[in-house]
């Protein structure tokens, strides 16, 4: 049997995006699954799965929104039985056309639940102690000639409001604790078992804190749901830090109040309109920007395609998905 009988006799899986961790999936793993790769193909992404992904019960995806799972792709992959994506959140994925399908879904789980949370809380004292804009006096010499740098804020006694108490959201809170802070939170139901007040609407939260931390997922409900009136209920000094996703805030309205004074500064790992980012945001020394990039270390990485791997084995298996995506 030759490689392609061979490659024809492995479990077909699509790959879509593809994730980042996929040139270490395929080298890992390399005759486990046959990889579905449309984007060496010249053909446009419906005509290629039409001409070779019918038989593909398996499609692995991207996260962070820069693929979409829509319908319309769907469509093409009558054999589809499950979704397997890289990322924790899910606004990429039309799940209630998966739901009603029946298509299984398995996702990142926890796997980079500590390091989002180290990157809020990094962003945070960035922002606060002005850390970026600090090095950038430094480097542009203007220490000699400007003087004193502008003071900063303490974190310690902070009140901090979580937008948001999952399992990212605990992580930042637990964090927060060590620095004193008093610490609060909205989500769609309080926690019983969560030491932290809770407020059931982001308004009051923003009313009673100095920094809003966004760790919610981007659903119908929570897009845009840091709006102006939120933003000035926060206050002059008051700090956002959104490691979610962009579209939860009104990006315009942020930029709006960041340069008319009506909020202190923002930390911002996201963006609404990815991968492009607002050239208003660049002129700003309150704002500290990264490239989505709070999950992205080596370790969790390597976790996230064993998970992947590991989800796939399950599903061909026919037993229970490692980390099934529960709505």
């Amino acid at each position: 049997m030759g490689p392609e009988d061979q490659a024809n006799e492995l479990p077909q899986v699509l790959v879509l995006g593809p994730p980042p961790v996929f040139p270490y999936l395929e080298s890992q793993f390399p005759n486990r699954f046959h990889f579905l790769k449309p984007w060496l193909s010249n053909l446009p992404l419906t005509q290629f799965l039409i001409s070779y992904a019918q038989s593909a019960t398996a499609l692995l995806i991207r996260g962070g929104g820069t693929v979409q799972l829509t319908s319309a792709i769907l469509d093409c992959l009558p054999s589809l039985q499950l979704v397997v994506t890289a990322s924790v959140g899910v606004d990429h994925l039309d799940l209630p056309e998966l739901r009603r399908r029946g298509l299984a879904i398995a996702y990142a789980g926890n796997v980079f639940s500590e390091d989002v949370a180290d990157m809020a809380i990094g962003l945070l004292i960035d922002v606060i102690r002005k850390v970026s804009a600090g090095d950038r006096f430094v480097r542009q010499g203007l220490r000699s000639t400007k003087g004193d740098f502008p003071l900063g804020l303490k974190l310690s006694s902070k009140r901090i409001g979580i937008v948001g108490l999952g399992q990212i959201g605990s992580e930042v809170a637990k964090r927060l604790e060590g620095f004193g802070c008093k610490i609060s939170y909205y989500s769609r139901i309080k926690k019983s078992m969560a030491p932290y007040s809770y407020y059931s609407n982001v308004y009051e939260l923003a009313a009673n804190c100095e920094v809003l931390i966004i760790c919610c997922a981007l659903t119908e409900e929570t897009h845009h749901i840091i709006n102006r009136e939120v933003m000035v209920a926060l206050g002059k000094d008051g700090v956002i830090v959104n490691i979610g996703r962009g579209a939860i805030i009104n990006e315009k309205e942020m930029i709006r109040c960041l340069i008319e004074g009506e909020i202190g500064g923002a930390g911002l790992d996201v963006f609404e309109n990815e991968p492009r980012i607002p050239e208003e945001l660049f002129h700003l020394d309150n704002v500290v920007l990264t490239p989505h990039v709070a999950v992205g270390t080596y370790e969790s990485r390597m976790e996230l395609s064993k998970l992947m791997v590991e989800n796939l084995e399950t599903f061909f298996s026919n037993k229970s998905l490692v980390s099934p995506f529960v709505d």
